[in-house]
């Protein structure tokens, strides 16, 4: 799964056409469109592409520096210093030099910079169909980056829905054991969490009434209801709506 694949499988996962999105980010429908075909030419720069990216975020409930990462991972070509990095995100400042520069200088360096970046246009262009694989990162420091599984052939993509129906109070951990996975939890009526569930990380809902899931890679979780391990809802990559009632 590519960025541009998880950013569309978020999107609609937050119930958002492309238009709704781009009106709530300002961004052009267009270019939401292409950055959903994992194409970022047209951002206008690693700069503008993060910008979006950290628009885009918290509206379909994703992790921005999650999402940053991973465009960082398949898509830039910037080399640069950690001191950079963090002057772009207002984290230090640019000390002030002190020394005069002639403007011969500074020509020469203007000169020297646009060379640079016009070589490096070029060598974009030249390797824009060159795809790195891509990891995906946990927000969780001490969780080693996992790699999303690829789309099995027999793997289905259509939702199934099913009803079981449960006695007494249920409690449901869902565990991200395989794999990576967009879940949506709806309890008694009330959204408890709709987002990303990473390899390695869990959640736990208790519900009286019942408990409605959406699992968008449903052979990668494994679910525990009331202390009882589940079968295993779906195949990898497999979007699974299950819900649990109380009798």
């Amino acid at each position: 799964m590519s960025l541009g694949e998880f950013l569309r499988g978020a999107r609609e996962s937050a119930g958002l056409s492309v238009d709704d999105l781009a009106e709530r980010t300002s961004i052009r429908a267009g270019l939401i469109k292409e950055m959903e075909k994992n194409n970022f030419i047209h951002c206008g720069g690693d700069t503008y592409a993060r910008g979006h990216l950290r628009n885009i975020a918290p509206i379909v409930f994703a992790d921005a520096q999650t999402l940053i990462d991973l465009y960082n991972q398949e898509h830039s070509t910037e080399q640069r210093l950690i001191h950079d990095m963090l002057v772009e995100n207002n984290v230090s400042k640019i000390p002030t030099e002190r020394k005069t520069i002639s403007w011969k200088t500074l020509a020469i360096a203007s000169v020297v910079v646009l060379a640079a970046v016009a070589g490096g246009q070029v060598i974009i262009s030249n390797s824009k169909s060159t795809v790195t694989p891509m990891d995906v990162v946990s927000p969780t420091a001490s969780v080693t980056p996992t790699s999303i599984p690829a789309e099995s052939p027999s793997a289905s993509k259509k939702s199934e829905v099913v009803t079981t129906s449960v006695s007494g109070e249920m409690s449901l951990t869902i565990s991200a054991a395989r794999g990576n996975s967009n879940i949506d939890v709806v309890v008694d009526g009330k959204h408890l969490y709709k987002g990303p569930l990473f390899q390695g990380d869990s959640k736990s809902f208790t519900g009286p009434t019942s408990i409605s899931v959406y699992l968008s890679n449903a052979g990668d979780l494994d679910l525990t209801l009331n202390g009882e391990n589940l079968a295993p809802l779906g195949a990898r990559n497999q979007e699974i709506r299950k819900t649990f009632r109380s009798k």
